[in-house]
């Protein structure tokens, strides 16, 4: 490696084989290191779009990690897709915590961010930080994702200031659902001017990138080219620089689902199939057989 192409990857972090074409966030590998802020914010420069998934556990976490998904992100959404509630509200730190752990020990490359969940953080910036160096001391996460606009810049700046990434998120803040008085499309007329305010106070304040969820397109894509950080869609429509399903949604698992979740898979019907089937083979008698027993 000639001086200058060491001190390039002294500089970014990341080496390539050509530094014209670096590696892509999402699917690349050849790095052997963890994706970072800084991948994700060149990703943005570069005009490159990219997915997120949610993920709860080793399993799951690894198999979107080798199809290369290059952010996983431990939702709050755990409280209805793991834990059975009917909103995020309920869920906490001690809840989230041993998800996170096992996220992270499930993947090998992709930045892990753990939501930081109602109550943890809006009391105050010292709670929002306390909360945060669990997660990361705790599990390994990466980053942290908190809910809010101009109302917690302080509590990001904190959490920058302490070393620790942050993903911000605006439009419908699901742990706002009572105050919204359901979940509802959030940004319209002259509330988008407020979103976009929010937007560029949280990048001010030092956030890596920010969730936008179920804003108009139109808003979306003007916070987009607005902002410096990448935004990360979720009912948005496709102006974001990247998009996020929660894993269940986007995989048929879901019961019901969202306008603007698109199902990929329908993974409630294998697995209804195989419980099925397994179920027919036991009372049959026919399950175990020779093959499956020892001897």
């Amino acid at each position: 490696m000639s001086q200058h192409d060491a001190s390039s990857v002294a500089a970014t972090g990341q080496r390539t084989t050509n530094p014209k074409t670096p590696e892509p966030l999402y699917g690349g590998s050849g790095t052997g290191r963890r994706v970072t802020v800084r991948d994700i914010a060149a990703a943005k420069a570069r005009g490159e779009k990219w997915p997120m998934l949610t993920a709860y556990d080793a399993l799951t976490a690894a198999i979107f990690d080798r199809a290369g998904i290059p952010v996983l992100l431990v939702g709050d959404s755990a409280a209805m897709v793991v834990y059975g509630h009917d909103t995020t509200i309920p869920v906490t730190v001690d809840d989230l915590i041993p998800l996170t752990a096992a996220v992270v020990r499930g993947t090998s490359r992709a930045l892990v961010v753990a939501d930081l969940p109602f109550g943890s953080y809006q009391a105050s910036p010292g709670a929002a930080l306390a909360a945060a160096i669990r997660f990361l001391k705790e599990t390994g996460a990466h980053a942290v994702k908190l809910e809010g606009g101009q109302r917690v810049a302080r509590q990001v700046e904190d959490l920058v200031s302490a070393g620790i990434p942050v993903m911000a998120h605006l439009g419908l803040t699901p742990q706002s659902v009572n105050a919204f008085g359901g979940y509802r499309v959030q940004g319209r007329g002259e509330d988008g001017e407020r979103l976009l305010h929010d937007a560029k106070v949280l990048q001010a304040a030092g956030a890596f990138a920010v969730v936008l969820e179920c804003v108009p397109e139109s808003l979306a894509a003007r916070v987009t080219e607005t902002l410096t950080i990448p935004t990360i869609g979720i009912g948005a429509g496709p102006g974001c620089d990247a998009q996020v399903l929660v894993w269940q949604d986007m995989a048929g698992l879901s019961p019901r689902t969202a306008k603007f979740v698109k199902k990929y898979a329908d993974l409630a019907t294998v697995l209804s199939d195989a419980a099925t089937a397994f179920a027919r083979d036991v009372t049959s008698g026919s399950f175990p057989d020779q093959e499956h027993s020892y001897h």
